[in-house]
């Protein structure tokens, strides 16, 4: 379940399937459904995922795109090394924003948003 931070930033703490399916579709329906100006920066903290699938990182795409449609951003944290070679090998690393953990990702998140 995601929680506000803020008016503008939300975290959803991610853990493995099929919870993490399940939350990811949910979040990519939030941003679809939300009125314009409602919808927050993302924060995706991945420090409970131990392994993500193919299907999980096309969900991240697409809240990406969602995101980016609307001027919204999203950074994804605490990723284990496990999940950062998967990244690595799909060449998502460059496509993806990451930040060592959920504090610094909302501060970068709040700077870039003044």
């Amino acid at each position: 379940m995601p929680t506000n931070w803020s008016d503008s930033i939300t975290i959803a703490d991610l853990t493995d399937e099929p919870a993490l399916s399940e939350e990811l579709n949910n979040l990519v329906d939030a941003v679809r459904n939300a009125k314009e100006g409602k919808v927050p920066h993302v924060v995706l903290n991945l420090a409970g995922v131990t392994y993500v699938n193919s299907s999980n990182l096309a969900q991240m795409l697409k809240l990406r795109k969602s995101l980016a449609e609307r001027g919204r951003a999203m950074k994804l944290c605490s990723v284990s090394e496990e999940v950062w070679s998967v990244f690595q090998v799909t060449g998502l690393e460059r496509v993806f924003r990451f930040a060592p953990d959920p504090m610094t990702a909302l501060a970068s998140l709040q700077i870039e948003a003044e």
